[in-house]
């Protein structure tokens, strides 16, 4: 069963049989909106970005993303760039796998970040979401889906943080501007 998230709202990353996930997975889907013009309408291709910025006591101590596909520990994996989208379909156009077992001790969150490497807005997006994924046996857990537009080019998607033993997700939703996760750092600080 999904639970479909709104801005700000945790949910515990335990299984439904009461086990705790040993693996996730984040996926990313977009497609260019349709914009009208004197000919009719028409899209431009929009290369999205999913990171994850992994931190130890609020620093950041390691990032995923399209040019460092791995952690260095190797607990979380991007699984490689999607420059244009979806052709609405609905999956995932870019995924980051988290193996949670084997995150360090010292990883106390991680948080997701989707940027708009080419600088379009959020306004030439479509069909936006980000969803975690039970990555043991294919199950979506949760679903956040990015509403409306926006004249910005970056969100805080949402975070993923040690709880007492276990998990916890926060979908996160936050506006932001930015084309890679580096400019998006100051956006995130208060997230943590």
């Amino acid at each position: 069963m999904t639970v479909n998230m709104s801005k700000g709202q945790a949910i515990s990353l335990q299984k439904a049989d009461g086990g705790t996930l040993t693996a996730v997975r984040m996926g990313l889907g977009w497609q260019s909106a349709p914009r009208r013009g004197l000919f009719g309408s028409r899209t431009k291709e929009v290369d999205l970005d999913a990171s994850a910025v992994l931190f130890a006591d609020k620093q950041p101590v390691d990032v995923v993303f399209f040019r460092h596909l791995t952690s260095d520990d190797g607990s979380v994996r991007h699984t490689g760039d999607n420059l244009v989208g979806g052709a609405g379909q609905g999956g995932d156009d870019e995924s980051i796998l988290v193996d949670l077992q084997r995150v360090p001790v010292h990883i106390d969150q991680i948080v997701f970040t989707v940027n708009s490497f080419t600088g379009q807005t959020f306004a030439e997006v479509a069909n936006a979401f980000c969803r975690l994924v039970d990555e043991t046996n294919g199950q979506e857990m949760a679903r956040y889906t990015l509403t409306g537009g926006g004249q910005y080019t970056a969100q805080i998607m949402a975070k993923v943080h040690r709880a007492g033993s276990g998990w916890q997700m926060t979908a996160l939703g936050t506006p932001a501007n930015g084309r890679t996760f580096q400019d998006l750092m100051p956006s995130i600080v208060p997230h943590l």
